[in-house]
């Protein structure tokens, strides 16, 4: 703690002119993040759902594993049930959210960090104003504009934070209810199937007089157990996962943002900024600067 206050200290008093102030005018490009679709996502939900399947074909027997009022059960229930658990305007909201499981944006840390520097470094050459001249790159990144845009209207560093801060904890917040909606369903979705094989199991034992029946009835009614498993635990529960993890990094960006920003409004030292960047970054993907 010692050594990373007297480096911070140092960082604040470096003489601008030894890279802060001096050499080449900084160009400002900004690259905004691609929307693309996970193909972690799809391949391990192909593939769970394939070797399921493979298992089934490879079996020694002619039994059918298709049976439509115990998927109805099954689904239509978990459906059901996890909006009592919601109010109807949660549910809405939640929709696009959940689309981020499958198709997210994508930023590169290492880049945005760089960028941030560059925009540091044209408030300390230029003056705070100059960053207003940057729009036409700042539009590509709509968070980043509207933060650049407090630091212009001549809002001060606490203002800045407090602001982009609440902006960070909402979008937080709602990914975290998409992130319960399909969690809440990956709970739900087995006892929805248990739910199912007691029906079966009440209409298999209503009808002993025909032994016959008993054994195809007992294998419909596990069905909706086996549905109900395969929708809570290889579908919702990673979906719910993965949707937390795209949350955390897109929240990660916006952090690196409002941490830039307020800096440059207290106009600090660019070298005391890449300090500060590179503490939110992996080792492995954290940034030099200045030479």
């Amino acid at each position: 703690m010692t050594s990373d206050a007297s480096q911070l200290r140092a960082a604040q008093s470096s003489d601008d002119s030894s890279g802060a102030a001096g050499g080449p005018d900084v160009v400002l490009s900004i690259t905004p993040p691609r929307r693309k679709l996970d193909l972690a996502t799809v391949i391990g939900v192909t593939s769970a759902l394939a070797l399921i399947a493979g298992g089934i074909a490879i079996g020694q027997s002619n039994a059918s594993f298709f049976n439509l009022p115990s998927i109805l059960i099954v689904v239509l229930g978990t459906v059901a049930a996890t909006s009592i658990s919601f109010t109807g305007e949660e549910l809405r909201k939640s929709i696009g959210v959940m689309g981020n499981s499958l198709f997210r944006r994508v930023w590169k840390p290492a880049v945005m960090a760089k960028q941030l520097m560059d925009l540091a470094m044209i408030a300390r050459k230029r003056g705070l104003l100059a960053l207003a001249g940057a729009e036409g790159e700042l539009k590509k990144d709509k968070f980043l504009q509207s933060a650049v845009q407090l630091v212009t209207d001549g809002y001060n560093a606490d203002d800045i934070d407090r602001v982009l801060s609440q902006e960070i904890d909402a979008l937080v917040e709602r990914h975290r209810r998409s992130a319960n909606i399909l969690r809440r369903g990956s709970e739900i979705a087995p006892a929805m199937g248990l739910i199912g094989t007691l029906i079966g199991l009440v209409q298999m034992l209503a009808d002993l007089d025909n032994p016959d029946a008993i054994g195809p009835a007992m294998a419909v009614a596990l069905l909706t157990t086996f549905y109900g498993a395969v929708l809570g635990m290889v579908l919702l529960a990673p979906l719910a996962a993965k949707l937390e993890r795209n949350s955390n990094d897109e929240a990660t960006i916006k952090t690196m943002i409002a941490l830039a920003m307020t800096s440059i409004a207290r106009q600090d030292n660019p070298r005391r900024l890449e300090m500060l960047l590179n503490s939110e970054l992996p080792p492995t993907e954290r940034i030099k600067y200045f030479d």
